[in-house]
Order: C-alpha cells, then structure tokens, then sequence
C-alpha cells in the first residue's frame, strides 16, 4: 500500500489535518443537501456544520457545487504517484490496483455518507454532470500517467513530475500520443472502482468491500473471461430450470 510523505512528521500531520477539514465540509454539505437540497444549502450552513467559516470552505473547493461532488483532487495525484512509484515488475493494472485500493481502504466506514451523495447527485443533474466532468478530467490525467509508466519515465524526470500535475510532456502535440492502451485501464479502472461500490452496496448481507474489490480486478486480469457456473441460482441453474 501506497503513502503520501512529506518534509517533515509537522508537514505530514498538518495534511492530515487539511484531509480531515475537506471530508469534514464534504459531509457536511451531502447530509444538509439530502435533508434539504442541494439548491437550499448555503456555503455559510456547510462552514457553520462543519466548524470553520466560510472563508475556509474556500481553501478547500473552488465553489459551492465542489463540495457536494465530493471530488478531491489530491486522492487522484496520490493515485498517479503510487502508480509511477510502483515496482517496476507490477503490471499496469496491478499498479493501478494497488494505487486505488490504498485510497480506499476505509470506504466501508464511508458508506452512509457516499448513499447519501449518490442520493443528493440523482436529485441535482448540474451536479452530476459536473461531477462526470471532473471525473473524466482526473481519467485523462491517469491514463497520461499511465502512459509515462510504459515508456518507463523515472520518478524523478521532468516528464513524471509534469504528470503530476495534470500536464505531460505529450501535451506539446496534445493528447493524441497518450496511446489507446493508457486510455483504455484508466477508464476501466474507474469502472471498477464504480462496480465494486455498487456491488458492495447491493449485498444482503453484507460482504467485505476489499474482497470485492479484489474479486473485479481479478476479472480484469484474466481478461473479462466467463466465471465457471455457479452451484446455487446461477445462470446455468436458471437456464435448466427453465428447459
């Protein structure tokens, strides 16, 4: 697993506490918006649910809309570290997969609060869309990120150091020399981040959410192949029940 380091232990903790701080008014803003919507929750409510001011919200989004979308921008240039930094004998995907997993590792403790954005999301279409949007902007900055670790970049190049910024030295001719491949795990991985949740959300009772995790990206790696039938109420079961 993946960790962020810094200069310093005070370096690190005061990011820790910036972390907590973000999630702090994230929640805040998603618990106020499924009880009174999105449209009627003000930058003041979230700052005063959340203890700190207005003036605060501001260092950490952008807008009003931001904190409800709940996407931060760290946790994808924590991802794209991890992937560039990851053993050389990893595969792509298995970069990737260790990259994500450590950023969610403590999802089951997240559960209420990502149902009830999901909630607020499907309420608010300008929300979701611009949700959508920035996700797709974090994919584009994967997949460029991806596209160094195959040229094999060094973590300590010029180019690397770009990618961690959203910005890669293909930029020069735009991103038509990221390559299909990049493209392609980036957005497959974001899918099975999406899939697994929803899985997770959908069992009764419940199962581990790293158990599922593991189990999509085992699909993933051995090619999308179909499972052997299953012994209970498969499809195999189904299909002869039906004959």
């Amino acid at each position: 697993m993946q960790s962020v380091t810094t200069k310093g232990a005070g370096a690190g903790l005061r990011e820790r506490k910036k972390q907590a701080t973000r999630a702090a008014l994230s929640e805040a803003a998603v618990r106020l918006a499924a009880e009174h919507g999105a449209e009627n929750v003000t930058v003041e409510a979230i700052s005063n649910a959340a203890g700190v001011s207005p003036r605060t919200f501001f260092n950490y989004f952008d807008s009003h809309d931001d904190a409800f979308v709940m996407m931060d921008t760290q946790i994808g240039e924590r991802i794209r570290r991890a992937v560039r930094n990851a053993p050389a004998e990893l595969s792509p995907l298995d970069a990737v997969r260790e990259a994500m997993a450590a950023e969610l590792a403590d999802v089951e403790q997240r559960h209420e609060v990502w149902s009830l954005r999901a909630k607020v999301l499907q309420k608010s279409p300008h929300l979701l869309a611009r949700g959508l949007g920035l996700h797709m902007a974090e994919e584009l900055d994967l997949a460029r990120t991806i596209a160094h670790r195959l040229d094999a970049v060094g973590p300590g190049s010029d180019a690397a150091a770009q990618s961690d910024k959203g910005t890669s030295a293909s930029d020069a001719c735009g991103d038509a020399g990221i390559g299909l491949y990049p493209r392609l795990l980036a957005a497959v991985a974001g899918t099975a981040v999406r899939v697994s949740v929803e899985h997770w959300y959908a069992q009764s009772p419940p199962v581990a959410f790293p158990d599922i995790f593991r189990d999509v990206f085992t699909h993933l790696s051995a090619g999308l192949s179909q499972p052997p039938a299953q012994t209970d109420d498969g499809p195999s079961d189904r299909r002869s029940t039906e004959s």
